[in-house]
């Protein structure tokens, strides 16, 4: 490595911080000599909060202005969570890294019940995803589900108020915060499948700088890069991006260097769930979610997507 000295951009939310300073630490561990400096970048996800994230356009309102960063060369490389990055990058940036997969589960958090099911009728369940919320009222439609923004620290201090009475957010967040006490149940993915690369940490740099993917290559986790290359590929398929009711996960099994992707899309009012299963050899991730996303859309996903591209056009592109 030639450079002395890095910029590492990241959103100023001190769980962004956290994960920044995991992704840093693990450069050091290799180049100690490495000046690293941090820019913090508000983005407009984190400017706006009393409006759903559809309403913002849904694709990239987290990770915008980081790229900007990067594109014009105040920043060296970004840090984000791979479920907040579209499908569809800029050209000139690459995703260069990703960690080793965190818990992809979504979890309920709830001062008035132990488990998801076990809350009372017409209790208020808050969450800023669409995903979850239209997953969650396939299983329960006698719930009434709000919109919730703010960073992990503010909305589960809004819960303790009681302006709600459950929630759901992402597993790997809490316990990157060491919040996991608040957790009452972790929801199973063939019932709430989680977001395409929830629970990992990506690295995203220039393309033009090699030496920089030389060295993000060396903290780089093979078995997550399976498994999100899959689930990526489902999600560009459908032409969704962190908005889309659509949830995707793969699991590498590294004794038979194959996975297993279970996929699922819902109508926002949970009225219709499809789900589709695939598996193949981890070699072939990319051809192994683009034919699960089209197995999914000949199941009938295909027509509730494109219900949703014509209502809201700048949430869903068309495949």
């Amino acid at each position: 490595m030639k450079r002395e000295k890095l910029t590492v951009g990241t959103r100023e939310s001190k769980l962004a911080c956290l994960q920044t300073d995991q992704v840093i630490n693990k450069i050091q561990s290799l180049f100690p000599h490495l000046e690293i400096d941090i820019l913090h970048i508000t983005t407009g996800g984190d400017k706006v909060l009393d409006r759903p994230i559809a309403e913002l356009g849904g694709r990239g309102v987290f990770v915008k202005e980081l790229e900007e960063a990067l594109l014009d060369g105040r920043v060296d490389l970004v840090v984000h969570s791979l479920k907040d990055l579209p499908t569809d990058m800029p050209d000139g940036l690459t995703l260069a890294c990703v960690l080793n997969r965190e818990d992809a589960r979504d979890v309920f958090l709830s001062n008035n019940a132990e488990s998801f099911r076990q809350l009372a009728a017409g209790s208020t369940v808050a969450t800023s995803s669409r995903r979850r919320a239209a997953q969650l009222k396939a299983l329960r439609q006698d719930l009434k589900f709000i919109d919730m923004r703010g960073n992990i620290p503010t909305r589960v201090r809004k819960l303790e108020e009681g302006q709600c009475d459950a929630m759901i957010l992402a597993a790997a967040g809490l316990h990157r915060l060491e919040l996991q006490d608040k957790i009452k149940e972790y929801l199973p993915p063939d019932q709430v499948t989680p977001a395409a690369g929830q629970g990992v940490l990506a690295v995203e740099c220039r393309q033009e700088d090699e030496d920089i993917q030389s060295l993000l290559l060396q903290i780089e986790d093979r078995n997550t890069r399976y498994e999100i290359t899959a689930e990526r590929a489902f999600l560009d398929c459908l032409g969704g991006g962190c908005s889309v009711p659509a949830g995707v996960l793969a699991k590498f099994s590294e004794k038979t260097d194959t996975l297993q992707i279970d996929a699922c899309v819902a109508a926002l009012d949970g009225s219709r769930v499809f789900r589709a299963t695939k598996q193949g050899p981890a070699a072939e991730a990319a051809s192994l979610g683009l034919s699960l996303a089209r197995e999914i859309e000949d199941l009938g996903a295909g027509a509730v997507l494109e219900q949703l591209r014509q209502s809201t056009p700048n949430v869903v592109s068309p495949p």
